[in-house]
């Protein structure tokens, strides 16, 4: 499998804001690749250039094997994308809004293929129902499907569950999942929420303040089965001492305000916690979340678990 995209330094600044700086980064065919970042990192910024939507200060992109610049209209022939939330018309059903897409991209799609997109995003029985008495969930569903009217091997999607209950982004990440892994579609896909690109994608790149921080597979950047393990003690510092003279003490990161945070394999989580019972040290709750969220925000605000965390009342 080769490249689908391949971006070189691509930087782009708007007046004294540095919105992407050197950035590169390569998609393989067949990828849903993750492309992570908080809000403001650089993620819209770069995908509307990957979309001509904004021109590059210095940098090269190349798409299919092109060159974007010069092979523009051939290369977005073959994309679909959705940046930000779905441009859709309101007061006509969802099937007129795709075949008025359709139209609008040139593309020559029969009624029975319509239908057949519609069923493939799980909107089929609502073909005939105005966009206005779609939920919000719906409305984005439909507006992948107006990204996939052209039948393009190329999806780039922003922030595709962004304020969906969590029914809405269940049914995003089942569709992403099927356009990836039944119809060999490579999707670009950003997000500022880590569990939800871990959930669906082979590769991610991570970027803060338009810097790549960190880019490889899901599987070689992190292990699944880490947990941090937070314990909040009460006041004094007979718990802490009584954990660093245990055996305890090899998985301790850090600890503050009362609360002791340990690196710990996800299956020894019970084992640990009746150890820690047995020890007598005062413990007021504990919470578990997974390591590789802890490493996202130390990567890209500075800020570690500790910091960001709630308890479950023990």
């Amino acid at each position: 499998m080769g490249d689908v995209i391949k971006v070189s330094n691509l930087t782009k600044n708007f007046g004294k804001i540095k919105a992407v700086t050197e950035l590169s980064f390569n998609v393989r065919q067949g990828q849903v690749y993750g492309f992570l970042g908080q809000n403001g990192a650089g993620k819209s910024t770069t995908m509307r250039m990957l979309l001509t939507l904004i021109r590059p200060d210095s940098g090269d992109i190349e798409i299919f094997g092109q060159n974007l610049n010069r092979h523009r209209k051939s290369i977005l022939r073959n994309t679909g994308a959705i940046i930000e939330k779905p441009d859709l018309y309101k007061y006509l059903s969802g099937i007129e809004n795709l075949r008025l897409f359709a139209t609008m991209s040139g593309a020559r799609v029969s009624e029975k293929k319509l239908m057949e997109q519609l069923e493939q995003v799980g909107l089929a029985e609502r073909a005939h129902s105005k966009v206005k008495t779609y939920s919000q969930g719906m409305k984005q569903r439909l507006g992948i499907a107006t990204a996939l009217v052209h039948d393009p091997d190329l999806v780039i999607l922003d922030e595709p569950t962004n304020g969906l209950d969590p029914q809405g982004i269940a049914d995003i990440r089942k569709l992403i999942l099927h356009l990836g892994r039944e119809k060999n579609k490579t999707l670009l896909i950003s997000s500022h929420l880590l569990s939800e690109v871990e959930q669906v994608a082979d590769a991610m790149l991570i970027i803060d303040k338009g810097k790549k921080l960190v880019e490889g597979k899901v599987e070689d950047l992190f292990d699944p089965s880490e947990t941090i393990l937070e314990l909040r003690i009460e006041e004094g510092l007979t718990g802490l001492e009584k954990i660093k003279n245990s055996s305890l003490d090899a998985m301790i990161q850090e600890s503050r305000n009362n609360s002791i945070f340990l690196k710990v394999h996800q299956k020894d989580v019970k084992e640990i916690l009746e150890t820690v019972l047995k020890m007598d040290i005062g413990l007021i709750s504990f919470n578990t979340k997974h390591s590789l969220e802890d490493y996202f925000l130390k990567l890209t605000s500075g800020y570690s678990y500790a910091e960001t965390s709630s308890n479950r009342t023990f």
